[in-house]
């Protein structure tokens, strides 16, 4: 079942387009365009992944939320095995929200609240569990508290959340990926550019973050790429 709050998000992407205006004619020519780059995909095994898929084995009628936006991989994967799952694209309302005045407005309150009700405006013990991907980089300690917080509440105790965070704190841009559920224990990842982050983590930094949980279990990727598995 795909979520009401999915649907019209659908329903307004199809109805956003705008149609292309002609350019006038002259003797001037044409500006090159230069070409992006295609984005870098592989497929790779996930601990991280498997870990998440074997606490929700044998279960049916859950309700996960994914972060990292809508993908039909991953809405058909999750409704298939019998579960519910609400997408919402964090990084898009991530900069929709502080675009204006920049990384350092994320520890203005009224901000945040606002942020909070466009990403996390769920109930209290709603979901079953959270693919949170690559997101809480991106977020300054003020924000990033109030995010984790937010998540504590809206997920039932004894589920478990899927973060990722890169290994290596001293990048000054790391990639953003786009992650695609292949198998219980496999993603494809796209590569969709490099992003700044506001902070990076290693084990004891992440075992903080997440104290006020019940535990926190690590996974080092050979791409240092480093899984969470957070369990509420």
């Amino acid at each position: 079942m795909i979520s009401d709050r999915l649907k019209s998000m659908w329903r307004g992407q199809r109805d956003s387009g705008a149609a292309t205006p002609l350019q006038p004619s002259g003797t001037q020519s044409a500006v090159p365009v230069r070409r992006q780059p295609p984005p870098q995909t592989s497929t790779r095994q996930s601990r991280g992944l498997e870990e998440f898929f074997a606490y929700i084995r044998g279960q049916s009628g859950l309700t996960l939320l994914d972060l990292g936006g809508a993908t039909q991989q991953n809405i058909s994967f999750i409704t298939d095995l019998g579960h519910r799952i609400y997408s919402e694209n964090f990084l898009q309302i991530l900069t929709e929200t502080f675009s204006v005045e920049g990384p350092s407005d994320q520890s203005n309150p009224g901000r945040i609240d606002y942020f909070l009700r466009q990403a996390l405006e769920y109930p209290e013990a709603h979901f079953d569990g959270v693919l949170v991907w690559d997101v809480l980089e991106y977020l300054e300690p003020a924000l990033l508290t109030s995010v984790v917080d937010r998540l504590r509440k809206i997920v039932r105790s004894k589920s478990y959340m899927l973060a990722f965070f890169h290994a290596d704190n001293k990048l000054e841009a790391v990639p953003s990926y786009t992650f695609r559920i292949q198998e219980v224990n496999m993603l494809h990842v796209t590569s969709q550019g490099a992003r700044q982050p506001v902070q990076l983590f290693n084990n004891r930094s992440l075992e903080k973050l997440f104290g006020g949980f019940e535990s926190v279990k690590f996974f080092l990727t050979r791409d240092r790429l480093r899984e969470v598995i957070v369990k509420v």
